[in-house]
């Protein structure tokens, strides 16, 4: 991705002050830090209500000379691959080889509001609209010391393809609007075959587009993350059809049911290593407060229903929804971890053992790819959550961080898919910076 001239970008700045302007002053800054809102028992302020609500994006300026994010003491970072599309989900196979798929939404959403005009126009300035590769990438480390690793073109001519998952000899990616799948034998660099059809997604608008994918321990089950097509329903109930949920398709017949539900964007999808028990990261819904609502950590139980659109965190009433449905809301299951508002979890990885220092083991990484309705801003960054008993503990420990400037009106790239290689180093995929980054344990 090439920095925009600075004509450009002085232009497309001042379109966005100018619309911004419109808003009459309506903005208004978070209360909470980011740190009073994580763990089981987040502060909730009142909800606001806002003709278009407050937007703060930092302008992209990517990565410059040898500049690089920022990791914790005791660890390093270093670039093993740049110049990507979009770079979205990272997956490790079992030779080492790591699997980059690279995407974007397909531009499929109508624009039908002014707000919709003007927040695109504002995340747009960030760089997180650039279009992927609808593709997917095998980085292979040919050994050397330091520096990029290959790239090879494993799979393209995908539609904004996200989860990926091997099973035995078949691959299954998750795209917008299906799971597809290829076969694959140790050591390719491309695939054989074509990508042919498994199972469809639900699709249509695609407000939201990504489709998680986790394959249950035992490689018979496969469970899809599949967001909301709106906020809150604004879109029409009849367009969240088997949307907001949690999909388990059977990999034998791929058939599938709701597995939960009232999940409004499950971005990522995990077992934990030690009970088996499935895990989500959560995106929650936007425009009623900068300290509103928390994305969260949660496990995935057969069944549950987790409030989206009527209540969120439990049994907090969502008053835009109409019409009310207090019969859910008190079956609603109130999430097991806040991470704090609007910091758009995007990757989720378990961890029981790595090459990073000891407070780094047991527990799972978080990526957050950052807010852009909140001020100051949130997320832009690499957690992790220490687990005890199949639980999450204490409050995330910042890993890696940096994303963006001090004063936060550059934005230098966004953390999104996590993986771990076979070194026990962590890998973690940057789509605003079109780069693959790796973590590993400082030299003593």
């Amino acid at each position: 991705m090439n920095a925009p001239s600075t004509a450009n970008t002085l232009q497309r700045r001042a379109l966005v002050l100018a619309m911004l302007a419109l808003l009459g002053g309506c903005a208004k800054q978070a209360t909470l830090q980011p740190a009073q809102q994580l763990g089981n028992a987040p502060p909730l302020p009142a909800a606001q209500d806002f003709l278009v609500p407050p937007m703060q994006v930092p302008h992209f300026s990517g990565w410059q000379g040898g500049q690089h994010p920022i990791v914790a003491a005791g660890l390093k970072i270093e670039r093993i691959a740049s110049g990507l599309k979009h770079p979205r989900q990272l997956y490790t196979l079992p030779n080492g080889d790591i699997l980059v798929v690279e995407s974007n939404g397909p531009g499929t959403e109508p624009v039908t509001t002014p707000k919709q005009l003007i927040a695109n126009k504002v995340k747009g300035l960030s760089g997180k609209g650039a279009k992927g590769g609808n593709r997917i990438t095998l980085l292979r480390n040919t050994g050397k010391a330091g520096g990029e690793w290959e790239q090879h073109v494993f799979i393209a001519d995908l539609h904004s393809p996200f989860g990926v998952q091997l099973i035995g000899d078949t691959l299954y990616i998750a795209n917008t609007d299906a799971i597809v799948r290829v076969p694959y034998s140790a050591g390719q660099v491309q695939a054989s075959a074509p990508a042919t059809a498994f199972t469809d997604l639900p699709a249509t608008i695609n407000h939201h587009w990504t489709k998680a994918l986790a394959a249950s321990p035992d490689g018979r089950k496969l469970y899809v993350g599949v967001g909301s097509n709106s906020n809150i329903t604004e879109n029409g109930i009849d367009q969240e059809y088997r949307r907001a949920n949690v999909l388990e398709v059977d990999v034998a017949s791929a058939g599938s049911r709701i597995y939960a539900s009232g999940l409004r964007n499950p971005t990522g999808l995990q077992f934990e290593p030690h009970t088996g028990q499935l895990w989500a990261i959560v995106n929650e819904r936007d425009e009623i407060g900068a300290d509103l609502v928390p994305d969260y950590l949660t496990s995935v139980l057969a069944g549950g229903f987790y409030g989206w659109p009527y209540s969120y965190f439990g049994q907090h009433v969502d008053r835009r929804v109409m019409p009310q449905r207090p019969d859910l809301v008190a079956k609603a299951i109130k999430p097991d971890f806040a991470l704090g508002s609007h910091v758009a979890a995007l990757g989720l990885l378990f961890s029981d053992g790595n090459a990073l220092p000891a407070r780094y083991q047991g527990g799972a990484f978080i990526s957050e790819h950052g807010s852009w309705d909140r001020s100051p801003l949130s997320g832009y960054r690499v957690t992790f959550v220490r687990f005890v008993q199949g639980k999450p503990v204490g409050v995330p420990e910042p890993i890696v961080t940096g994303f963006h400037s001090a004063d936060e009106s550059q934005l230098y790239g966004a953390p999104v898919g996590l993986a771990q290689d076979h070194d026990g180093a962590l890998l973690v995929a940057d789509d605003v910076g079109d780069s693959v980054w790796r973590v590993s344990a400082a030299a003593p």
